[in-house]
């Protein structure tokens, strides 16, 4: 991957951050994107361009706004010359209990978790086309298995699963699009899952214990790097915890 730049959104923290430096690592440029982590944002770049001096640099964008994601794309191949991979990462995350859902909630989990990513890939396509490069996803092994109280959620990652297999066809041959769904790697900041549900959880895999960030950010390395006849494809990353949901 040396020489190429990706562009990951929501790589500030938690799932992208730990995308960022796999990637990096690989030899990528990295357009580290973020909405309101600016701190943990400039720290991700500063850090990255200590190992490879300006090899990594920030973004600032509200995924909700449509108009600044041609900016956004526009921005990152400005800075480094192309794109050749883009990681829909940012997402959002908390329960719509049916019967208390509203606009509000509808804008927020289906903008950031499939509006934005449709939208983001279409401004990056011509780019990412000039490249052959690659689209990846992050989806939830919940988009075919709902979770109970999360249907708004579910059904917005359900959508990123369809779309992901849409636009595997609409870019091929030039482009490939994939996804990578993961089960209990990181719990929520909130207080959503208590322990004993975190417990259960795990107990429910077949490997018996979390994941990490680092197992998401290697599948994502893969399909980008060393995946060449693949696409239109997910790939569940939970310790087969869906193999029995």
């Amino acid at each position: 991957m040396i020489g190429k730049t990706v562009l990951v959104t929501g790589a500030a923290k938690r799932v992208g951050r730990s995308i960022a430096r796999e990637l990096h690592a690989a030899g990528a440029n990295i357009v580290v994107h973020y909405r309101s982590a600016h701190a943990d944002a400039m720290a991700m770049a500063a850090e990255l361009n200590a190992q490879r001096p300006d090899s990594a640099f920030c973004l600032q964008a509200d995924l909700l706004d449509i108009g600044a994601l041609s900016r956004l794309v526009a921005n990152s191949v400005a800075h480094f010359g192309r794109l050749d991979a883009l990681v829909n990462n940012a997402s959002t995350f908390f329960a719509t209990p049916l019967g208390e859902i509203d606009l509000a909630d509808w804008d927020d989990l289906m903008g950031s978790n499939l509006k934005a990513p449709l939208f983001l890939t279409q401004a990056a396509a011509p780019h990412l086309k000039a490249r052959h490069g690659v689209v990846v996803n992050i989806t939830d092994i919940h988009a075919e298995r709902p979770l109970a109280g999360y249907p708004l959620y579910c059904a917005a990652k359900a959508g990123l699963l369809g779309l992901t297999r849409a636009l595997a066809i609409e870019l091929a041959p030039e482009v490939r699009v994939n996804a990578v769904a993961p089960g209990p790697i990181l719990w929520p900041d909130d207080s959503a899952f208590d322990s004993a549900e975190r417990a259960r959880i795990v107990e429910h895999t077949l490997l018996k214990h979390a994941g990490s960030p680092l197992d998401v950010a290697r599948t994502v390395r893969f399909l980008i790097d060393d995946a060449s006849y693949v696409t239109g494809q997910v790939i569940n990353v939970d310790g087969g915890r869906s193999a029995h949901l």
